[in-house]
């Protein structure tokens, strides 16, 4: 029996030494990202400890078989030294793919405020680029050698270990050499019935403890990540949660069958909502259910067969996607450090928007809102599918009449599906990495933004001379690391994170100087945004504003210069920019021209949440965890936390709606 319960005391060892590891690193992450509490009366304690629960169900899914395999083989005698080793392996494999996503955890924490989710498996089909995003971003080498250390600090206890108790397994073995003979490990006289029943069922309860431990908890169902919820602070909050824990349960929602598909309400209810609140009348037509006519007294009028009659002369169209120029960056909404400049100044002299919002977190979410007017479904990437999706938005429109089309890109062609996306949704020519000299390329992204936007300039040039209209989108990405700033740019500031900021700016402002000196610039409406913001400052709630709250300047002929204070969305960009170009169009998206109707309230989402504010109130939905965040939002603009949640339910109806409408068209597309 004294041998059987070392076997115990082996799997238990090894079962505390996985949650100090795991332990060590949310230690990591809590002294690095802490700057982000805002709830100073919030235990940090019991971060800790709900991380310690979250923790050993992770360690129980782990130790479950080998727990099972060595016990049972121990009550009966059948054990032997092999099956030590290699129940050691195991662990040491198992827990050094479990330890990935807890190192990884902080910095991806630090860049979208939340847990490492089933989402960063769309990276994995671009290994290259990814892989230099993490090697090339020297802020991310600690937490890889964190890693590193840690798990080789682990797999070598594993060893010590193993061979501590290995010296049980070597001893009776019934051999004259000393070489293993036997695969009975006990002596006979303790294979007695009541000895092995003893052990039998201790076997069992151990194995039942080690399957409890998996469901986390008593009650009809077992361990959530809500349960990591304690107190209104968003960090502290998902600080318990295990990372792997959160990655392992968000992969196995994605392929539950009724997890496909949202359910947050009945389609038709949807539907009908929608419809009215976009002013759209009439019977619908299940196939196109927002589809209508939008007349603006064009000097265009475009005949059924697609062929355009000009009637005048129309604009050029330059959009600029900013990568993560969050509105909080700019002086303009209060940043105390010169980062902006140029942007600043737009916003003094354009078309200017003050609660302007992303439709979600990633880039593709933002160019599929921005560009054809279709909202975000939360960590779904649009642009992708075994079918390249077909899409009606701006470049198609412009199309048909006459426009040359044309997007830029810093990195490969083939990222995120962009070439086969944008080529088979209205542009006719596309410029990425693949373009541009080897020797230009400075990370796994491509080029720098300056140099895009050279080359974007240079091309525009050459096209203009045809006398064709023409339409170009330029997507930059300095503001994502791997930061690169070019040696001759000097920054004002001492921190990377905002010294590539002021780059971004820069790069902005030499294009747009640049290009007012070529006969084109006169005729061209200029839209300015970014695809979706980051954390800047402390996190407010749930989800910080700052993600989503991001610039839009527009400027150009016929754009009259004011700021425009009710809110707006990206799905706005093009009824928006038609309107001002008095273009008429088909148009089956999401939004409105923003300077003939007001928005009562926006939604957005953000990969596991959606949400829906207005200037006084915000609220965020979980639907995996079933759970609703309700916020004032206070003079300042901060938002405090409320319980009344009977007072959003028109929010909840707004975002709900949509959203389930936006599936509707995305399923019935497929």
């Amino acid at each position: 029996m004294r041998r059987y319960v070392k076997v115990l005391g082996y799997l238990l060892s090894v079962h505390v030494l996985a949650l100090v590891v795991m332990t060590l690193f949310r230690l990591v992450e809590f002294i690095a990202l802490h700057g982000m509490i805002v709830d100073a009366g919030a235990s940090r304690m019991m971060a800790f400890v709900k991380g310690l629960w979250f923790d050993n169900v992770i360690a129980c899914y782990i130790s479950v078989l080998p727990v099972a395999v060595l016990l049972i083989a121990m009550s009966f005698g059948w054990c032997h030294r092999r099956l030590l080793k290699g129940v050691s392996i195991w662990y040491a494999v198992w827990y050094a793919i479990a330890f990935m996503p807890s190192a990884a955890n902080t910095p991806y924490f630090q860049y979208f405020f939340k847990n490492i989710n089933s989402s960063i498996f769309g990276w994995f089909g671009y290994v290259s680029t990814t892989s230099g995003m993490l090697l090339e971003e020297s802020s991310y080498w600690f937490y890889i050698g964190l890693y590193l250390v840690l798990t080789a600090a682990f797999i070598y206890a594993l060893i010590r270990l193993r061979r501590y108790f290995g010296g049980y397994f070597c001893q009776d073995m019934g051999t004259a050499n000393g070489r293993l003979g036997s695969m009975r490990l006990l002596p006979k006289d303790n294979m007695h019935p009541v000895p092995v029943v003893a052990r039998f069922v201790i076997s069992l309860l151990v194995i039942g403890a080690c399957l409890f431990g998996i469901r986390g908890r008593m009650g009809y169902n077992p361990i959530k990540v809500s349960q990591a919820y304690y107190c209104e602070d968003s960090f502290l909050n998902q600080l318990g949660i295990n990372p792997a824990f959160n990655l392992l349960t968000s992969a196995l929602d994605d392929m539950r069958k009724e997890n496909k598909e949202l359910h947050l309400m009945p389609y038709p209810e949807a539907i009908a909502n929608t419809r009215q609140w976009l002013g759209l009348t009439g019977k619908v037509d299940s196939t196109n259910i927002l589809k209508r006519e939008v007349i603006n007294d064009s000097l265009v009028r475009v005949k059924a067969d697609g062929i355009s009659a000009i009637k005048g002369e129309h604009p050029n169209v330059v959009v600029i996607l900013m990568e993560s120029m969050s509105a909080n960056l700019l002086g303009t909404f209060g940043n105390k450090q010169p980062l902006t400049p140029t942007l600043d100044s737009l916003y003094r002299h354009s078309l200017a928007f003050t609660h302007f919002y992303s439709a979600g977190i990633h880039t593709n979410h933002g160019m599929t809102a921005t560009l054809y007017s279709f909202p975000a479904l939360m960590f779904r990437n649009l642009m992708k599918g075994t079918v390249t999706p077909r899409r009606k938005g701006i470049a198609t429109v412009l199309k048909q009449y006459g426009y040359e089309n044309m997007f830029f890109m810093t990195h490969e062609a083939q990222y995120d599906n962009m070439k086969a996306f944008f080529s088979t949704n209205g542009y006719d020519d596309i410029y990425s990495q693949e373009n541009y000299p080897k020797s230009e390329v400075v990370n796994s992204f491509g080029v720098s933004d300056h140099f895009e936007m050279g080359y974007a300039l240079n091309t525009i040039n050459q096209k203009a001379k045809t006398g064709k209209p023409f339409m170009a989108t330029i997507l930059t990405v300095s503001n994502h690391p791997p930061y690169v700033i070019p040696d001759f740019f000097k920054p004002k500031t001492q921190d990377k994170e905002t010294q590539i900021v002021e780059y971004a700016d820069w790069a902005i402002g030499d294009f747009l100087k640049k290009a007012s000196r070529e006969p084109w610039y006169k005729n061209t409406i200029f839209v300015i945004q970014a695809d979706h913001g980051k954390l800047v400052g402390k996190s407010e709630g749930e989800l910080p504003q700052s993600y989503n709250h991001i610039p839009l300047i527009i400027f150009g002929p016929g754009v009259p210069q004011m700021q425009y204070a009710g809110l707006g969305m990206q799905v706005d960009v093009m009824p928006t920019l038609f309107g001002l170009m008095h273009l008429n169009y088909e148009y089956e998206g999401f939004g409105v021209n923003l300077l003939k109707e007001q928005r009562p309230m926006v939604f957005y989402s953000a990969d596991n949440q959606i949400v829906a504010r207005d200037h006084k109130r915000c609220y965020i939905y979980n639907p995996s965890m079933n759970r609703s965040f309700c916020y004032d939002v206070l003079p300042n603009g901060d938002l405090k936390e409320t319980k009344q949640e009977a007072k959003f339910k028109d929010l909840k109806n707004y975002v709900f709606s949509n959203i389930q409408t936006a599936e509707y068209i995305e399923r019935r597309q497929h």
